[in-house]
C-alpha cells in the first residue's frame, strides 16, 4: 500500500533542508575552499584549514635594529590585510604570527625554529640583518621551510628556500661605486662598516671593485659594533685620509650617532662626498634630515618616487599607520614579499613549499611601489638601482636611476 504524504508537510521539510544547508559555511565538511580540497593544496601538514592558512613574521620590534625593522613589520602587514580584504589566498584568509628576534641572531634562529615546527607556517616574511638570515637559514633548509628576505644584501648565496626582495651586491653596491667615479670623480675611498657579515663582506666586495675595476684606492677601513656610538676617533682618521669618497654600511641605531659625529666634526654633504648603503627613510627618523643632508644612498626604492603605484602605495600605508609615517627601501621590499608568495600559491594552486618554489621562477609585479618587478629563477629580483641625496626635511631626491632593470647576479666572477 502506497503511502500518501501530506505536501504541505513535504514542503516545510524542503523549507527547513534548504535553511539548514543556507547556515552552513561555504567552506564545510567537504574540506573545499572555492573548489579547493585542503588535502590537495596542503599534503606536507602546514597550518592550513578549510578558512586560514597561517604565516610568521619574524622581525626585530626590540633592540637595535627596531629602528630599521620596524617599517618591514608594518609593510608585511598591509600586505596581509589587503589580501585578506580580496578573499585571501586560494579562498584562505591569512593569519599572521608574529616573532621578536630582539636583535639578537640565536632567537632568531631560536623563533625560527618555533614558527616552522611547532607554528607550521607555510611562509615566513622576516629578518633585516645578513646575521640574522644567516642564523635562520639552515632552520629553513633542514625543515624545507619558506622565507621571503627584504633586505639589500652582499649577494654570495642563493638558497631553495629563500626568496630575496631586496638588492644583491651588483645590483647595490657596484652601481653606487661606478657612479661615486663617474659622476663625482672619486678614485679614493675610506670604507665604514658595522661588525658583522653584511658590511665586512659588502666592504670586501666594495674593495675589489675600488682596486680591481676601477683602479682606485681604499685609503681606509673601519668596523664598529652593532649599537655603537662612539665614532669620535674615526673622524679624526676620515681627516686624516681626506678620502674622494667615504663609503659607508653603518646599520641600525648606530646611524643616529655616526652621522651626528660628522656633523660635530664638520664633515657635511657640502663638503665631502659620502655614499651609504643603509640609511633609508626609516633611518632618517632617528638621524634627522639636519644630519645628513647633502650625502647621499643607494637603494632601489624611495619614498618620494613619482609613479602611480608608488602614490597608491604611500597613501595606504599612511592611512594605515599614521600621516606622519615614513616608507623606506627595506619597508617597500617587504611590502612585496607575500604577494609574490600569494601569486606563486596561486600559480601552484597549493601551498606545498616545493610546489610554491617551483612555480615562482618569473613572476611578475607589474604593481610594485618601485616599479615592474620580476622574480629571477636564482630567487632574486630584477630592478632598478638608484642613487638620492638627503634633503634637510629628512626625504630623499633621486638623482640618479638605471635605465633598465638590472638582473641579479649573486656570484659575480671576480668577487667572490
Amino acid at each position: 500500500m502506497a503511502i500518501k504524504r501530506d505536501p504541505s508537510n513535504l514542503d516545510a521539510s524542503r523549507r527547513r533542508l534548504i535553511q539548514g544547508a543556507a547556515a552552513l559555511p561555504v567552506i564545510g565538511a567537504s574540506g573545499m575552499a572555492f573548489g579547493q580540497p585542503t588535502a590537495s593544496v596542503n599534503t606536507t601538514k602546514l597550518a592550513i584549514t578549510d578558512t586560514e592558512v597561517t604565516v610568521g613574521q619574524l622581525h626585530s620590534s626590540t633592540g637595535t635594529m627596531a629602528i630599521s625593522e620596524t617599517g618591514s613589520i608594518q609593510a608585511e602587514q598591509l600586505a596581509i590585510d589587503e589580501i585578506n580584504a580580496m578573499g585571501g589566498i586560494l579562498g584562505r584568509k591569512i593569519k599572521v604570527i608574529k616573532e621578536d628576534g630582539a636583535s639578537d641572531w640565536p632567537t632568531f634562529a631560536e623563533k625560527s625554529k618555533k614558527l616552522l615546527i611547532n607554528d607550521r607556517c607555510a611562509a615566513v616574511f622576516g629578518c633585516w640583518t645578513s646575521a640574522s638570515r644567516k642564523a635562520v637559514l639552515p632552520v629553513f633548509e633542514k625543515e624545507n621551510g619558506l622565507l621571503y628576505y627584504p633586505t639589500f644584501y652582499e649577494g654570495l648565496e642563493q638558497s631553495k628556500n629563500v626568496f630575496y626582495t631586496g638588492q644583491e651586491a651588483t645590483q647595490q653596491i657596484l652601481y653606487s661605486l661606478d657612479w661615486a667615479q663617474k659622476e663625482k670623480k672619486a678614485k679614493t675611498f675610506f670604507l665604514i662598516g658595522s661588525d658583522y657579515i653584511w658590511p665586512r663582506t659588502s666592504m670586501k666586495i666594495a674593495r675589489k671593485h675600488i682596486e680591481n675595476f676601477q683602479k682606485g684606492k681604499v685609503v681606509g677601513e673601519e668596523y664598529y659594533p652593532l649599537g655603537s656610538t662612539n665614532f669620535g676617533s674615526l673622524m679624526n682618521k676620515i681627516k686624516v685620509q681626506k678620502p674622494d669618497c667615504i663609503f659607508t654600511a653603518v646599520v641600525g641605531g648606530s646611524n643616529v650617532a655616526f652621522y651626528k659625529a660628522l656633523k660635530a666634526a664638520g664633515i657635511t654633504g657640502d663638503k665631502q662626498l659620502l655614499v651609504t648603503l643603509s640609511v633609508t627613510e626609516d633611518e632618517m627618523t632617528g638621524v634627522g634630515g639636519e644630519n645628513f643632508q647633502g650625502f647621499y644612498s643607494s637603494m632601489k626604492y624611495f619614498q618620494s618616487l613619482d609613479n602611480e603605484n608608488n602614490k597608491k602605495f604611500v597613501a595606504a600605508f599612511k592611512a594605515k599607520y599614521g600621516k606622519d609615517a615614513v616608507i623606506g627601501d627595506v619597508t617597500q621590499a617587504g611590502y612585496l614579499g607575500p604577494w609574490l608568495w600569494k601569486a606563486a600559491v596561486e600559480r601552484a594552486k597549493s601551498f606545498d613549499v616545493d610546489k610554491v618554489v617551483a612555480a615562482s621562477a618569473g613572476i611578475e609585479l607589474k604593481n610594485a611601489p618601485e616599479g615592474y618587478v620580476k622574480l629571477d629563477e636564482n630567487h632574486h629580483l630584477w630592478s632598478k638601482s638608484r642613487i638620492a641625496i638627503g634633503m634637510p626635511d629628512a626625504t630623499f631626491k633621486v638623482v640618479s636611476e638605471s635605465p633598465a632593470l638590472i638582473k641579479p647576479d649573486p656570484f659575480p666572477k671576480g668577487y667572490q
